[in-house]
């Protein structure tokens, strides 16, 4: 198969192929390794490729042959490294499969490489010393988001049609605003993080995917969905498949929006005026449309705060766990600037503020479930303004402690990471575009605890009346010429 037909079909549609005899699993799979080749010199989305020939292929299975990558954190596959983007982690091989990767495997995708993450996923732009940058297919000058930038650089470059992802305050959701693409993130307790984690930031980070079609979002998270023993969290199975639920109508939803964010950062102008247009949009497919003024319960700052301790907290267990297994000193030889401040930050927090920081989280939890009675879902922006350029998260970071990153990182993304403190499932679809620059805008909609099912159904409807597929961007596999 030629680069410029393979990246003509989504997941399902290369699934298709492999199911009826058109084309073979290791076909695709030298496709997938040919595009990765035209693209990664520009966009450096991808860390680690590898051969899958003792790679099981499955028959019958849902995405049987479809060529698959998995980020560089959270999901362990056996023999193969996680390194979760940082020099205290290089060279850390893994001895067997999370759930997750088992749950890939049954799916029948064919996984051949790790795609960049910041360090730890501490970010929201991907642009880590142990790899370097990845860049934005749409702008190589611009982010590409993070922490899944570098699935999300490499889905929309066309080297694979769908990609893992996870999202502890946006990370899913980011990338896809700033590569044009559709991610979803999963209801709390949704998807299993066990066996080897527990609850990654205390249940705010949970797994996904960004792709090209909500069609193949929707099916992947039937194959990643349901609990292990032993999970902390629970989220109720969906009455149907959320792959048939993206062709049924979604009747007409009361969509609340939310046009500024919580904490005073402001949304620039091109993004309000996709905002107006999506509005629109809305309206003409029957939907009622209002401003709604979302409280969280809390005042920014003391959000702000509890989440610092939070995350903070966990990244100094986990960066303890990590330089004892591995022998490494906790310095800047090892890590960040901003990751560095941060461990240290954490070290000073007490059992009683963390324990105040849970409470926060409930207190917003509950603030916001309120917000959910009284509309179907909840509209913002993605993010408050274009992808920013390369470089800007840096920024005089080395001056900040770990309240200083957290809050830069959240004026940046300042609309996602509530819905990662209630647990509720919120998506970011390419609605839109800037239409001075022709770069991708997200618009989030969130939806109460466990309604992915909803978020499905109403995707699947914004795709039909507004396709945001014949776009391509700068660097894309189908332009590769001879192929």
């Amino acid at each position: 198969m030629k680069i410029s037909e393979y990246v003509g079909f989504d997941a399902v549609g290369l699934a298709e192929l492999v199911a009826k005899g058109d084309v073979t699993s290791a076909e695709l799979e030298a496709t997938a390794r040919e595009a990765a080749q035209a693209v990664e010199p520009r966009i450096n989305a991808i860390v680690e490729t590898w051969s899958s020939d003792d790679e099981p292929r499955p028959g019958g299975a849902p995405l049987a042959g479809v060529p698959f990558l998995i980020k560089d954190l959270a999901v362990a596959m056996a023999g193969r490294r996680m390194e979760l983007g940082s020099r205290l982690a290089a060279g850390h091989v893994s001895g067997a499969d999370s759930s997750l990767m088992s749950r890939f495997r049954r799916a029948g995708l064919v996984t051949f490489g790790r795609t960049a993450t910041p360090e730890m996923a501490y970010s929201t732009t991907t642009e880590p010393v142990l790899y370097g940058a990845t860049r934005n297919p749409w702008d190589p000058e611009r982010s590409a988001g993070g922490s899944s930038g570098g699935a999300g650089a490499a889905v929309a470059a066309g080297v694979v049609p769908i990609a893992h992802a996870t999202d502890a305050a946006g990370s899913i959701r980011i990338p896809a605003a700033y590569n044009g693409l559709f991610g979803l993130k999963p209801t709390r307790g949704r998807v299993s993080v066990g066996p080897f984690f527990d609850e990654i930031f205390n249940g705010l980070a949970v797994h996904g995917s960004v792709s090209r079609t909500v069609r193949d979002s929707a099916l992947l998270l039937d194959q990643m969905r349901g609990p292990e023993p032993g999970d902390p969290y629970f989220a109720q199975e969906p009455s149907r498949p959320y792959a048939e639920e993206v062709t049924r109508h979604p009747g007409s939803l009361r969509i609340g929006v939310l046009a500024q964010a919580w904490g005073g950062h402001r949304t620039t102008a091109p993004v309000l005026d996709a905002l107006s247009r999506t509005v629109r949009l809305l309206e003409s497919l029957g939907h009622r449309v209002e401003e709604a003024e979302v409280g969280l319960g809390v005042d920014w700052e003391e959000f702000l705060l509890a989440n610092a301790r939070q995350w903070t907290a966990n990244l100094t267990a986990s960066v303890d766990e990590l330089a004892a297994a591995f022998g490494r000193p906790i310095d800047s030889t090892t890590l960040e600037p901003p990751i560095l401040a941060s461990y240290h930050y954490g070290q000073r927090i007490s059992g009683a503020e963390f324990v105040t920081a849970l409470a926060v989280r409930n207190r917003v939890s509950r603030s916001l479930a309120g917000y959910f009675d009284a509309y179907d879902m909840l509209l913002t922006p993605t993010a408050p303004e274009l992808p920013v350029p390369l470089g800007t998260h840096a920024q005089g970071a080395e001056a900040l402690d770990g309240l200083g990153w957290l809050r830069r990182l959240f004026d940046l993304s300042p609309f996602t990471a509530v819905f990662n403190v209630t647990g509720t499932p919120a998506m970011s679809v390419p609605v839109t575009a800037d239409t001075g620059t022709g770069l991708p805008i997200g618009m989030q909609f969130a939806a109460g605890y466990g309604l992915e099912s909803r978020l499905f159904r109403f995707a699947g409807q914004l795709e039909q009346a507004s396709p945001w597929s014949a776009p391509t961007p700068t660097v894309w596999a189908g332009n590769h010429t001879g192929c």
